[in-house]
């Protein structure tokens, strides 16, 4: 397996949303992260965006951050690249306007009020080159945000929101995925409910299943995101995904009875380890085979869940024919500064190398984990 080299980044950066994009058009990586991008390569210098306030400050200095994700997209069609977030207790999807000088703060914009925000996941579902933004709202129906461009491709800071299925999927749950489940060649939408079936058209009406049930089968907090994955090799794919603010790790096996039914089976991977909220299928190593990578949220809801003191990990698990093999990538207490994943890591190859590698927010601060290849 890889070797990685931490770097403790920022301390005192404790939101949980980080991403990577050239902010300053000067074609070097830099790195977001809630209200502060640091320049890239050595990400010394930190410049401020924004001025969020702490919010249910329940443990002496742990205090959650208004910020569950940071995106990188041109939303004004202006070259440089803006943000869009949005939280749980603003429960407003937003876009924060790159103004191209430092020392400003950036202008925010809008897009759509709906409700609370576990996080938002991205996913380009009408391959129009640009992802749309699916917000997990835990009492709204699904929906994905489309962003409008104009006739050069161009964002024009406009948007549409999409329905997938009010009627029969009226509310998301805590979680939410995205993979092929029926093997048609089309992304479905998981929720903590059940699945949706891609339509074809993706702006059509899209078909729930509810052949599952997280809420019942994992408790309520359903990984953001559960992914799909073939873990047993059988050439159907399966389900990996995790209780968030509980105990557990788990892969679903998708399968059928005699009558053609689809059922799963619930096998588990790691039941010693809590808060696995965030989690992404990425060849890490570059062997050709996509791994997990995924680790704690630490004190995700401020030391009120089982296990949130517990120390902080980052794993990456090889899956070969149903079996998970675990790395380490980091573990330890977060006081001795180790990191886990927060609510929102990214992974790319900042150094150039050519491997990718681990950027990790959270209530511990703001971790990069260079990727140094085989050694």
């Amino acid at each position: 397996m890889v070797k990685f080299k931490k770097r403790l980044i920022d301390r005192y950066n404790d939101f949980e949303a980080a991403s990577v994009c050239d902010i300053n058009n000067d074609g070097i990586p830099d790195i977001v992260c809630g209200q502060y991008w640091y320049e890239g390569p050595h990400y010394l210098t930190r410049h401020q965006i924004q001025n969020y306030k702490p919010i249910g400050d329940n443990m002496q200095d742990i205090a959650y951050e208004d910020d569950f994700s940071d995106f990188p997209m041109d939303v004004n069609g202006d070259g440089k690249m803006d943000i869009v977030t949005g939280s749980f207790f603003n429960c407003t999807v937003k876009w924060l306007e790159n103004p191209g000088k430092t020392g400003e703060l950036w202008k925010v914009h809008d897009i759509v009020n709906r409700s609370n925000i576990e996080t938002i996941r991205y996913y380009d579902i009408d391959n129009c080159g640009t992802a749309e933004i699916f917000p997990n709202n835990n009492n709204r129906p699904p929906c994905f945000i489309k962003l409008v461009k104009d006739a050069n491709g161009k964002g024009t800071g406009e948007f549409i929101i999409h329905e997938l299925n009010p009627k029969d999927c009226p509310v998301m749950g805590h979680g939410i995925g995205f993979g092929d489940i029926n093997g048609d060649g089309l992304i479905d939408v998981i929720t903590a409910k059940g699945w949706l079936e891609n339509p074809g058209d993706p702006f059509g009406t899209w078909i729930f299943h509810d052949d599952f049930n997280f809420e019942k089968e994992v408790g309520w907090d359903l990984s953001c995101p559960a992914v799909v994955f073939d873990v047993d090799g059988n050439g159907i794919n399966d389900i990996i995904c995790s209780r968030a603010h509980l105990y557990g790790l788990f892969w679903f096996e998708q399968k059928f009875d005699a009558a053609g039914n689809r059922y799963w089976v619930k096998h588990v991977v790691d039941g010693e380890r809590s808060s696995y909220h965030d989690m992404q299928l990425v060849d890490i190593d570059n062997d050709g085979e996509l791994e997990l990578v995924t680790g704690k949220r630490w004190m995700a809801h401020c030391g009120n869940d089982p296990g949130d003191k517990e120390d902080c990990f980052i794993y990456i698990f090889k899956i070969r024919n149903g079996k998970f093999e675990k790395y380490v990538v980091d573990e330890g207490p977060a006081e001795k500064d180790h990191s886990g994943t927060g609510i929102y890591f990214w992974v790319e190859d900042t150094t150039g190398n050519g491997y990718k590698d681990i950027v990790c927010p959270g209530k511990e601060g703001l971790f990069i984990f260079e990727n140094l290849g085989e050694e």
